[in-house]
């Protein structure tokens, strides 16, 4: 499988931040996914919601997250998770072609719902971007048929209800929530929120093509962990 990790971006601060990001990138992850701090990130847990509030108070925006990744160059995939706001603030158009200056090729919005993309996703395939969706266990059949029509790159499967965290197992009904989006899925797919140890991840062999491991990282990062032995361990894993 492949692993995903995630950081904050900005976080703790900028330099720092840079240090991480080639940190993770050298350990064993397969693609990058980036948060864009944000003061109300509502799909978030006490940890990431920390983190961002952390790097906003160093002065993390949105443009100083794009020249940072323009700055630190990755072989890997790198991929911006967000909400509606900041995005819309920035201006979509700029954003996208300032991803693709900084060699952010893909986007997840986690308030976007996919009955209002057709404008994003519009504009992230000329931008030659993959706009990411994420599908959730409440989702319908017709919905998760919606969003794996829709979803470029990956689908993100969230693992269970409620906000990201450090779960000590997987939620009950993950395996049959994984197989209807795979009868469903055109893309791989990634499992996230909750997938925090290696125990988690070999649970989940055969049924998902990667995890997004995000809390525990930022966790290592507070807690002055080694973060590249963490993701070692991740990787191996997967």
């Amino acid at each position: 499988m492949a692993l995903v990790p995630y950081l904050t971006g900005g976080f703790p601060n900028r330099d720092v931040f840079a240090h991480h990001l080639h940190t993770v990138a050298q350990a064993g992850a397969d693609l990058l996914e980036i948060g864009v701090p944000f003061s109300d990130p509502i799909a978030d847990g006490p940890t990431i919601q920390h983190s961002s509030q952390t790097a906003l108070a160093a002065g993390a925006t949105l443009d100083s997250l794009l020249q940072t990744l323009r700055a630190t160059p990755t072989p890997q995939p790198r991929v911006l998770m967000s909400y509606l706001n900041p995005l819309l603030a920035y201006g979509p158009q700029r954003l996208l072609a300032a991803m693709r200056d900084a060699d952010a090729t893909g986007l997840i919005i986690a308030d976007l719902p996919v009955e209002e993309s057709d404008e994003w996703l519009t504009m992230a395939d000329a931008a030659g971007i993959d706009l990411i969706f994420l599908a959730a266990p409440t989702s319908t059949p017709a919905r998760l048929r919606e969003i794996a029509a829709r979803t470029r790159g990956f689908i993100y499967a969230v693992s269970r209800l409620g906000t990201t965290g450090v779960q000590g197992g997987l939620a009950d009904g993950l395996a049959s929530f994984l197989s209807r989006l795979r009868a469903v899925a055109q893309t791989p797919i990634a499992v996230g929120f909750g997938i925090s140890n290696a125990e988690h991840i070999r649970a989940l062999h055969g049924q998902a093509d990667g995890v997004v491991v995000g809390s525990r990282l930022v966790s290592a990062i507070d807690a002055g962990e080694d973060l590249g032995e963490v993701v070692r361990e991740l990787a191996e894993a997967c």
